[in-house]
């Protein structure tokens, strides 16, 4: 009932997704760079909404999981294209967006464009502008000149690359310089244990969005992952509060 579905936008691009209706404002998961729908807390989200009767979108972006494209032509402004695409083929209403790491980045960007359609935002250790704070100077300039970046990968065995068109829509699209014109409830989640978004991000986001319904939550152990059993109740209860309007 709730399997993988794709959707084909304009262009051709057939983007991978799991879609569940129910009541409102409907949740929208956005993954982190080279992550995908089936990680820990998207998984967790969906299965969590399911219970709930809750409304919910999972995608992969295009490049990654189940969605068809070459990673290395991702973008954050392509792939918030693909984002509202799909909020517009599958959810009416008020939406909540939810975003971990760089999902966090995006979810600042869709926020934007869905203007009074947006109910709410819960930030998941956000990476808000990290193609200009998470690069030393020789690196931005090798990738201001083309060439691909890559970096140690905690994470699996592979390096993990950073391309230069994402670089260059990357620095097009910091938002942390000024205000962010954001109205709606934000929640922000980050471990402090975190060592690839210092958790100060978080803080400084919360200082740039023009919302004055904005919380923090600091995780002194957390890491960038916060996918613990404790860490995932956390942002189930959260998403939670937030819909009802009561946090």
């Amino acid at each position: 009932m709730f399997d993988t579905k794709h959707f084909e936008l304009a262009d051709g691009r057939r983007i991978a997704f799991r879609h569940k209706r129910g009541t409102g404002p409907a949740l929208v998961f956005l993954p982190g760079y080279m992550s995908d729908m089936a990680g820990g807390k998207a998984s967790a989200l969906f299965d969590w909404a399911r219970e709930q009767g809750r409304a919910c979108l999972l995608l992969d972006y295009s490049g990654c999981g189940e969605s068809e494209g070459d990673f290395a032509d991702g973008t954050l402004s392509r792939w918030r294209d693909e984002v509202l695409a799909l909020i517009d083929e599958t959810i009416e209403g008020p939406v909540i967006v939810i975003g971990s790491s760089m999902g966090g980045w995006l979810m600042l960007m869709v926020g934007l464009a869905l203007g009074e359609r947006l109910a709410g935002m819960v930030g998941i250790a956000s990476a808000p502008d990290f193609t200009e704070w998470g690069y030393s100077a020789a690196d931005k300039a090798t990738l201001a000149g083309g060439e691909t970046v890559y970096e140690d990968n905690p994470y699996g065995p592979d390096p993990t690359p950073m391309h230069p068109g994402f670089f260059a829509d990357g620095q097009a699209q910091l938002l942390l310089g000024g205000p962010i014109a954001i109205d709606a409830p934000v929640r922000l989640i980050h471990g402090q244990r975190d060592a690839d978004v210092p958790w100060e991000i978080s803080l400084r986001l919360a200082e740039r969005l023009r919302s004055d319904d904005v919380q923090v939550a600091l995780v002194k152990d957390g890491d960038h992952r916060l996918s613990r059993e404790q860490d995932i109740a956390l942002l189930l209860r959260t998403i939670d509060a937030l819909s009802k309007g009561s946090a």
